[in-house]
């Protein structure tokens, strides 16, 4: 037997069970007597429901029920609430309107769920889905931030004024306008950070169940926060937490698209209960595009102050973010926490005001994905300073250098009162541009421009907060059999936990890696749970875990310590075993667990721990592509990345949620775009024929490297991983696009960079963007 501990790179031992066809994912489970349902949904991004008939679907084949907002309301359902409603800062509450679960008398997007249909077969429920007639009377739709605060917009609800859940003026606005006015340089670039649809492998779905003996309803659910979304469905279905149970054995990505609850949960447990059958719905592809939380729209204009010699001193930016037809999920959290929590990222930047807003329009509501807020701010400065070098003629690299936070300035606090642990931000740029070969980009120039193309370079440093939900657990059991149980509330969607979380067990408590289960992905299993968002597990699981741990040591060393006849002062615990200093003397720990449960002194452990601190993962992303000028096709060339993920508990897995996530954002930087007709309100992008996501021949070999410091806010010195590379490629790429189009006198494109973006930008079309004095 093994045992890989911290540090090491065993194979993920899931992938055999997962590749050869003995995964549990939502579609492979077997249930008796099932029924399917189909959502009916709106074909309108705005309409009046002025009646609906469902009279010729529930004679139709098959047909169970057709189930709407007149039932709902019968049965006592409520809406869906926002999981933040007031400003994390302040505490005002923002204005917002509550989800319904089916749609009452008004549609507010397109793909708005309107009706549930159950029948023995999906294709029954499908056929009878089209008999369901519903009379809507159109009304005009506002599909972007700044047309929903415009003079006149639709209103998308009575009780969001104006359109606007947020207005908020935050930071050192008098400090700010006196930097402002000494300056000696000044830019401004107006930014669009735009729409995205997440589209994880497996679509959203759930199997609902209910028992009429005990009154407990269970969902196995595509979900990667089963707790907190079990309890928000609780409350829509009126019900205590207790009694509603969430399974997700294994769930095909997730990427933040999963993180939060929806209609269709609480939806198909109301069925099953309704109809005493299992009730099943998983999305088509097409109800991805159209319902699915999306990430990122947000508009901002933003301005950086700088003296003469290129120092920061100050940034002022004002920023509208679109939260689609209700605000969903975290959706006012993310405003008014992620995205100033790290204004600045790690420059030093004295002054900084903002103006937050946030609105609703006729589009589906947005979520989050990789780096929420922060990949906002981070795009916002990386633009800014490149736009900086520009005007002022300091090189790009040197620019950043010369304000970065030295590593002997650590830990630092911004000018907002957020503190970062650590860091070697110079040091990782230098060891970035080293390792991408930025001294050889010139010679790499002129062989692309001999070769009729262009090429530039563009770089970005990236940091990001981590953690999540601020509580987790954890309990580690012993087995009759001599394995050891490690049940947790954190999930793994991917990420490899199945291997990563038992290399933490093996390494503090010795007990081979196959001897350790990772049982997960049940509210039954374990009290509470924060899932997995934010890069969360490995920080606050691990914790868990490292915690643990440490009460199983201390019982079993004064447990030990009786069987061995020794004092505890002797008694020292290593490679699995309690030894007796000085002597040959010693038992193991699973032998000491066994006599313990045998005594009825069992060593299983529960860990619960509230963190008061994040992580802090940063690093510099180098990228170089080429254009076609005649077509204007970019590829992207080369990248080259630099991170400080803390301590690796295993290097290889890290490297793979790097890769997937640089993917990300080199899928929004050059392919994505949930883009909406402004006049209809529907969705223009709605299936991967118009929709492109990032394919193998889009994206070159990536060079990974690390330059880590340990994080200083938990014990395993670990920082989250999976979301640095969505947040860095973005800007990085357009800025290395810019970069290639300088000599044409392209200051701004609006992306995704695609051919036709690129075309007008090299042929002088309109764009907006660059201000500077």
């Amino acid at each position: 037997m093994t045992t890989a501990t911290i540090g090491d790179s065993p194979r993920r031992r899931e992938d055999q069970r997962l590749v050869t066809g003995g995964g549990a994912y939502l579609d492979d489970l077997s249930f008796a007597r099932l029924a399917h349902a189909v959502v009916l949904r709106s074909p309108h991004a705005h309409a009046r429901i002025r009646g609906l008939d469902a009279t010729a679907a529930l004679r139709a084949p098959g047909v169970l029920a057709v189930l709407t907002a007149v039932e709902a309301a019968a049965d006592g359902l409520s809406p869906l609430r926002p999981y933040a409603e007031a400003n994390v800062q302040t505490g005002e509450p923002f204005a917002f309107a509550p989800q319904p679960l089916l749609a009452i008398d008004k549609v507010r997007f397109s793909g708005e769920p309107v009706a549930l249909v159950v029948a023995e077969t999906r294709a029954q429920a499908l056929d009878a889905a089209e008999l369901v007639a519903v009379d809507y009377e159109s009304l005009p739709a506002v599909t972007t931030g700044l047309a929903a605060r415009a003079a006149g917009a639709p209103l998308v609800a009575d009780e969001v004024p104006g359109n606007v859940c947020l207005d908020w003026r935050t930071g050192d606005e008098a400090g700010a306008e006196a930097a402002f006015a000494r300056a000696a340089h000044v830019v401004t670039l107006t930014l669009d950070n735009h729409r995205i649809v997440i589209n994880p492998m497996e679509p959203r779905g759930g199997v609902g169940a209910f028992d009429p003996a005990s009154g407990r309803y269970t969902l196995h659910v595509s979900s990667q926060n089963i707790h907190i979304n079990r309890n928000h469905v609780a409350r829509c279905l009126g019900v205590e937490p207790k009694d509603v149970r969430f399974v997700a054995p294994d769930v095909g990505g997730g990427f933040g698209a999963k993180n939060f609850a929806y209609a269709e949960h609480a939806l198909v447990l109301w069925a099953a209960r309704r109809t005493g059958r299992p009730v099943k719905w998983i999305a088509s592809r097409s109800e991805v595009f159209l319902s699915d939380h999306a990430a990122r729209d947000m508009w901002a204009e933003a301005s950086l102050a700088l003296d003469a010699e290129g120092r920061f001193l100050a940034l002022r930016a004002e920023s509208v973010a679109n939260l689609g037809a209700y605000m969903a999920g975290a959706g006012g959290g993310v405003q008014t926490y992620q995205y100033p929590h790290l204004q600045g990222t790690v420059y030093r930047l004295p002054s900084i005001a903002l103006r937050v807003v946030a609105v609703l329009s006729n589009t589906a509501p947005i979520g989050v994905t990789r780096g929420p807020g922060f990949a906002e701010t981070v795009n916002i400065l990386e633009r800014l300073i490149d736009e900086a070098a520009r005007r002022t003629g300091i090189d790009r690299a040197e620019l950043r250098r010369r304000n970065m936070v030295p590593a002997d300035a650590m830990p630092m606090t911004n000018s907002f009162g957020f503190q970062v642990d650590s860091g070697r931000f110079a040091e990782t740029l230098d060891a970035a541009l080293a390792r991408a070969d930025a001294a050889g980009f010139a010679e790499r120039r002129r062989r692309s421009e001999a070769a009729g193309r262009l090429r530039g370079m563009g770089f970005a440093y990236h940091i990001k907060g981590t953690g999540g939900p601020p509580e987790e657990n954890v309990e580690i059991r012993f087995e009759e059999d001599g394995t050891v149980s490690l049940i947790t509330g954190t999930q793994h969607i991917g990420q490899g936990h199945e291997t990563t979380f038992p290399q933490i067990v093996a390494h503090r408590l010795g007990v081979p890696n196959e001897r350790i289960r990772l049982r997960q992905g049940d509210t039954d299993l374990i009290a509470m749970g924060g899932g997995h968002g934010s890069s969360r597990a490995t920080f606050m699981g691990g914790t868990a875990i490292w915690r643990a741990a440490d009460e199983i040591i201390a019982k079993g060393t004064e447990l030990a310590a009786d069987l061995l006849e020794a004092s505890e002062s002797d008694i020292r615990f290593e490679a699995g075993r309690f030894v007796v200093s000085g002597t040959d003397r010693a038992i193991g720990l699973i032998e000491v667990a066994a006599r313990s449960r045998a005594a009825g002194k069992p060593l299983d452990t529960y860990h619960c721990w509230k963190r008061e601190h994040l992580t802090f993962p940063n690093g510099a992303h180098v990228v170089e592509v080429e254009i076609d000028r005649d077509t204007g096709v970019v590829h992207l060339d080369r990248y080259t990345a630099v991170d400080d993920y803390g301590v690796l508990v295993n290097p290889m897995i890290a490297a793979g949620q790097a890769h997937g996530a640089m993917a990300q954002g080199a899928g929004q930087a050059l392919l994505e775009h949930a883009t909406y007709d402004a006049g209809s309100g529907q969705m223009v992008a709605g299936s991967f024929m118009d929709y492109a996501l990032p394919r193998a021949d889009d994206l070159p070999s990536f060079d990974l490297g690390f330059n880590n410091t340990p994080c200083t806010t938990n014990p395993l010195g670990v920082k989250g991983c999976g979301e640095a590379g969505a947040i860095a490629a973005f800007p990085a790429i357009a800025n290395a696009i810019l970069d290639a189009l300088e000599p044409f006198g392209v200051t701004s494109f609006e992306g995704p960079a695609t051919p036709a973006h690129i075309w007008q930008a090299l042929h002088g079309a309109a764009s907006p963007g660059r201000a500077a004095s």
